[in-house]
């Protein structure tokens, strides 16, 4: 069965990007640029298997707000990938208590790697 994974990323060809590998790698793509689009999806959609998360967002939230939103509400079982491109040690630590799933960080790995990694982790639920 096809997984749906909403992908929540601000750079629009970043985001095209991803949602076109995504695709080939038999995922149903949703798509936001900022913490109010996701949340609406998240609202509005049925069933969402995975978030595919960037720190840095379009508007005034960013990805630890929209984390913290998800464990707040009744979504605290969705699975949670970070990909950004800040690392600090402090950021990454945080989101892992806020229990996502993982942290990459984009310039370390290639899509193909961070895809594999997701699918792998959602095959093991």
């Amino acid at each position: 069965m096809e997984k749906t994974i909403l992908v929540v990323e601000d750079e629009r060809p970043l985001l095209e990007a991803i949602k076109i590998k995504l695709e080939k790698n038999g995922f149903n793509v949703l798509t936001a640029r900022s913490v109010e689009q996701a949340k609406n999806h998240v609202l509005d959609v049925d069933k969402i298997d995975c978030i595919w998360l960037d720190h840095y967002l379009l508007g005034k939230e960013d990805g630890l707000s929209f984390v913290l939103w998800c464990k707040e509400k009744d979504y605290k079982e969705i699975p949670i990938f970070v990909v950004s491109n800040t690392a600090s040690e402090e950021k990454v630590q945080t989101y892992m208590k806020l229990g996502v799933n993982k942290y990459y960080v984009k310039a370390e790995k290639r899509l193909e790697e961070i895809i594999r990694g997701i699918k792998s982790s959602l095959e093991k639920e």
